[in-house]
């Protein structure tokens, strides 16, 4: 079973909590509370459509486990001395539950919202040169990896990617620029097949879905522990008797 980090540096490309929030490694609570809270937008499992479900449901986990360690002082220093998150820590956590919590009801608008002011920005930028270096220049990488890129995002990834090479910033790629026109059509098929899918999705019929979703989990949840008290919790065990106690009942029977 691979360990926390190794988790990290497969779905972020790297294991430095605080490279993977985006944010400084002096950065406030509320700070690391705000970067926690996009990122996890991005990859909240009742917000991806099946395709991407289970890469999505790890980021996410993975993101609430580094919130819980970086919101905690003393887990944080240990942390910052180390480098290192020790996988037993935290044996018993629930991202789901972590992050109702935490926040509140998630909504269509707000992911919007942080789509909005995500492209174009810095963030945008420092993902997208992540993903080249990281795919050594594989487009079906990059789309992956930069939130809210397709394939309509191509010609701008691509104009960006090559200021960076003319600025030396990153290594030319020829799997990058010179795509095989196959590779290319069959990511583009796929594309747009999902477009069409989405297209026909009711946006409110589709809340209402999470919600529900997200209901169902929590009763699941509640009946996973009721089984598990019934079946390990101590028997009650009857109250003894005091020696006073038990003359007066001897004294009722008569």
């Amino acid at each position: 079973m691979a360990d926390f980090n190794s988790l990290c540096e497969k779905y972020f490309g790297c294991c430095d909590f605080y490279e993977i929030l985006k944010v400084d490694r002096n950065a406030s609570e509320k700070e690391i509370k705000k970067a926690y809270y996009r990122l996890s937008l991005l990859f909240h499992p009742d917000r991806v459509d099946d395709d991407h479900k289970e890469i999505a449901t790890e980021k996410f986990k993975a993101l609430g486990k580094i919130h819980s360690i970086l919101q905690n002082p003393d887990k944080r220093n240990l942390y910052n001395e180390s480098g290192q998150f020790d996988d037993e820590m935290d044996t018993s956590f629930n991202c789901m539950d972590y992050w109702r919590n935490m926040f509140k009801k998630i909504e269509i608008k707000d992911i919007q919202k942080y789509e909005q002011e995500y492209i174009g920005s810095d963030t945008e930028l420092r993902d997208i040169k992540r993903a080249y270096v990281g795919g050594k220049g594989n487009m079906d990488v990059i789309l992956e990896m930069v939130p809210f890129s397709n394939c309509d995002s191509e010609p701008r990834i691509i104009d960006i990617v090559q200021k960076m090479v003319d600025n030396e910033e990153v290594e030319y790629y020829k799997a990058f620029f010179n795509e095989s026109k196959a590779k290319k059509m069959r990511r583009h098929r796929k594309y747009e097949k999902e477009k069409k899918l989405s297209e026909q999705i009711d946006m409110e019929e589709l809340d209402k879905q999470i919600e529900a979703n997200m209901q169902k989990r929590v009763a699941e949840f509640d009946t996973f522990i009721c089984d598990l008290e019934a079946r390990y919790a101590p028997k009650t065990k009857k109250k003894r008797l005091s020696i006073t106690d038990a003359k007066k009942k001897n004294k009722k029977s008569k």
